[in-house]
Parts: C-alpha cells; sequence; structure tokens
C-alpha cells in the first residue's frame, strides 16, 4: 500500500489517461452502492468517484459491476483507472492499492435450527460455506478455513438464495447484505459478532505510481475532512466506520 502526507500535483494522465476518469463501481458490495430505481449507482464510491473526478477536473463514467472479481479483472487489463476493493495480498498483486478508507465487518448466516452457535463452530468438515466467487471473503476463507468446504456463488448479493437452494449450512458475506437477507428469507439468523474486519481501499492499474500516491493523499484527506463519514451518513450505511488515518 502507499501513503502520503499531503496531496501532489493530480497526475492526470496516470488517473484518466483517456481524459475521462472511469470509475469501477460494484454493485456486490451494497455498503458500497446500490442501484437505483432508474439503475443508476449511488453510494459513497460513486460520490468519492465523482469528487476525484471534480478534483482532476475530467468527466466520470461510472463503469458497473455486480461481483468484485470482475472489478479486480477491470483494474488488472486497465479496462477501469480507479476502483474500490477490499485490501487482500492475492489483490495486491494485481493492482496498486491506497490505504483503506472504510472498515466492513464480515458474518456468517445459518438457518434457526442450526447447530452452530458462534464462528468458531463453522470451520467443520461436515459444513459448506457459500461465498460470492473473487469476493473478499472468499479470498479470505480460501486461506483460512481448514475443515468446512467453500461453495462459490456466481455474486455475493447470490450468497443467501444459493445458500438455500441448495440446502448449504453457512453462507458468509457483508454483514449488512446478510441482516437483509435474514429480513427477506424466513428462518434465517446471523452469527453474532463477525469472522473478519475487511478493509476497503481505492485501487489502480499496476505502473501508475504517480497516480497512486495522489490517491492515496485523495482517501486520507477524504477521511480526515469528514467526507467519508458524510457519504456513508448520507446514504443511510450502518455498521461500516471511516479507517483510521493511515500511519
Amino acid at each position: 500500500m502507499l501513503g502520503c502526507a499531503s496531496t501532489p500535483p493530480a497526475p492526470v494522465a496516470e488517473l484518466a489517461p483517456s481524459g475521462r476518469l472511469k470509475a469501477a463501481i460494484n454493485f456486490g458490495n451494497p455498503i458500497l452502492a446500490v442501484r437505483t430505481p432508474d439503475g443508476s449507482p449511488r453510494g459513497v464510491s460513486v460520490d468519492l468517484s465523482k469528487e476525484l473526478g471534480r478534483r482532476l477536473g475530467v468527466p466520470v463514467d461510472l463503469v458497473t459491476f455486480t461481483s468484485a472479481g470482475k472489478v479486480v479483472e477491470a483494474v488488472k487489463d486497465a479496462q477501469v483507472d480507479i476502483a474500490f476493493v477490499a485490501i487482500d495480498p492475492v489483490r495486491g498483486a494485481d493492482m496498486l492499492q491506497t490505504p483503506p478508507y472504510v472498515i466492513i465487518e464480515g458474518a456468517y448466516l445459518v438457518r434457526q435450527d442450526s447447530p452452530i452457535r458462534r464462528n468458531e463452530d463453522v470451520d467443520q468438515a461436515v459444513n459448506r460455506v457459500v461465498v460470492g466467487n473473487g469476493s473478499a471473503y472468499d479470498l479470505y476463507l480460501t486461506r483460512e478455513l481448514k475443515a468446512a468446504k467453500l461453495v462459490k456463488a456466481p455474486t455475493s448479493p447470490a450468497v443467501t438464495d444459493v445458500m438455500v437452494a441448495q440446502n448449504i449450512e453457512v453462507a458468509a458475506g457483508v454483514k449488512q447484505q446478510l441482516e437483509a437477507d435474514a429480513k427477506r428469507v424466513p428462518g434465517l439468523r446471523l452469527l453474532p459478532g463477525r469472522f473478519m474486519v475487511i478493509n476497503q481501499a481505492m485501487g489502480l492499474p499496476k505502473g501508475r505510481e504517480a497516480g497512486a500516491r495522489y490517491l492515496a493523499a485523495f482517501v486520507e484527506e477524504m477521511k480526515a475532512s469528514g467526507f467519508v463519514a458524510q457519504a456513508l451518513a448520507r446514504h443511510g450505511i450502518e455498521g461500516a466506520a471511516v479507517a483510521p488515518p493511515s500511519r
């Protein structure tokens, strides 16, 4: 990760080489963005994209995706200029990332009659855990689970429906998404607490180091100024916290 104490001159040629800022917006994480009734995106990642474009003096193109895995591929192939993704060593191999701007909790969802009561009970050979393919939870649990088997849903918002349809023991994902699913689908409950903390950062294609330094300073300013906190409040996001200042 890259950090910077003060904002350097904007390297527009690296952040918006086409003259337009192409920002990846992921509908797979409702903390960051949701689709409005007219189909347009709204959320903290949209607000940050527009503010960055304003500072760079370039138009912003919001390029929408349904999963984090697809976003990562788009960054890797330089199809987009910036993205909003969880910090993870696997993803960090394919892109440059800023310090985090938001911290999100990952949670487990089970059936009401499940014998699983604690997060620690999940990693057993008798259990299957459904995750969004390529999501932060997929990457994390691929490393951490020793006995339970992972099942991949096409996107993170689909995990609960896949869990119910295939009679899978556990679903894993964004706590807020699973809380909403538990209200939508009868007979489900969240396990207390969290099994991981996700640090959400901004990313951009490799080779754009000057752009990464500017973006890191931009993130720090957006946190310190209250911009991120105000965006979370404006969009009614609960359960996500502004990340602390980068050291």
